[in-house]
């Protein structure tokens, strides 16, 4: 209940007078605990290249990747989630490489988690890194065939388990999905296995980034991804999308992208009270990262982003610049 209060009894300034009076009353406070850091392996490759789009982000190589993680661990990150870059001569209409079992991703959750085995692992279920249209699904004319994408993705999602991974992503949104992944780890034993539903995964623009990250940005070309991922102007149907996926065994569901859709990660819970993850897309953290570098904004912009995605209601939230996020609040 709100309580009618008047000045000068009540002096609001008065728990901001230093900054110890303000930390001790925040209401809302993000650690290193909180956050994921994303991560890009490449598949025959050695060293690190720069990813032009996202400043300050590369892709790795698998040795190089090991580095990388040591760093992130030390940073006080206990969380990452793997991409794979793949060769472009393995990607094919159907995603094959997805479910080949010695596939480049597969044998590089094994080295992390061989040399990192209590790093909590994040591994993402969709096609678009081995299809060479750059969607999420199989292609039969001008429509991703769902169901035959649900199979080859409950495939991948079991080789991905038994790589290692503790948590399983599907971020492709095709119906039916989680249930079907679900079924399929209790029948092969992976029953404590995690799955992460990007439940409510929006139609975005914020994505271009990433995809040319993964390389899939020039096969999609205009392809639009319309027919699977969210229209940007619901609310409601992304509480339809996670009370289906909370049914069919989601452990965790995501928002995506987060900054703009903060109402949604609110909504989503408030109204279910779970696990909620949002993830700060590859659009949002260059927005933001080449306005800080141009010094158009100050660097603190990128913090205060994350702070508002988690006053949102964000349990955590994946970002490129949680390494960075992570050092700078250890280091407060």
């Amino acid at each position: 209940m709100f309580i009618k209060r008047k000045y000068p009894s009540t002096r609001l300034r008065r728990l901001r007078k230093n900054s110890n009076l303000i930390d001790l009353v925040s209401e809302t406070n993000l650690s290193s605990s909180d956050l994921i850091q994303p991560v890009f392996i490449k598949e025959n490759f050695s060293g690190k290249e720069d990813i032009k789009s996202m400043p300050g982000v590369f892709r790795f190589g698998i040795e190089d990747v090991l580095k990388e993680i040591e760093d992130i661990i030390n940073s006080g990150i206990n969380s990452i989630a793997v991409f794979p870059v793949i060769e472009s001569s393995k990607k094919d209409s159907q995603g094959s490489e997805a479910i080949n079992i010695d596939n480049f991703i597969s044998t590089s959750i094994k080295k992390i988690k061989n040399q990192f085995p209590e790093l909590v692992l994040i591994a993402d279920v969709a096609l678009d890194p081995y299809t060479d249209h750059g969607h999420d699904g199989i292609l039969k004319g001008e429509e991703i065939a769902n169901d035959e994408t649900v199979k080859i993705l409950t495939e991948q999602s079991i080789l991905l388990a038994d790589a290692g991974a503790d948590i399983i992503a599907p971020s492709d949104m095709m119906d039916g999905r989680i249930a079907s992944i679900r079924k399929e780890l209790e029948k092969e034993n992976f029953k404590n296995t995690i799955l992460l539903s990007y439940a409510a995964k929006y139609n975005s623009k914020f994505y271009g980034p990433f995809r040319d990250a993964v390389n899939s940005a020039s096969k999609l070309g205009k392809s639009s991804k319309s027919s699977y991922q969210m229209n940007i102007n619901n609310k409601e149907e992304a509480l339809h999308e996670v009370a289906i996926d909370i049914n069919e065994g989601a452990d965790i569901v995501m928002v995506k992208p987060a900054m703009p859709y903060l109402d949604i990660i609110h909504l989503i819970k408030d109204s279910f009270k779970i696990p909620t993850f949002a993830y700060q897309v590859s659009g949002e953290f260059s927005m933001l990262k080449n306005a800080i570098n141009e010094g158009w904004l100050d660097e603190g912009a990128m913090l205060e982003s994350l702070i508002s995605i988690k006053r949102a209601g964000a349990d955590a939230i994946l970002s490129y610049a949680a390494k960075e996020i992570s050092k700078e609040i250890k280091n407060k």
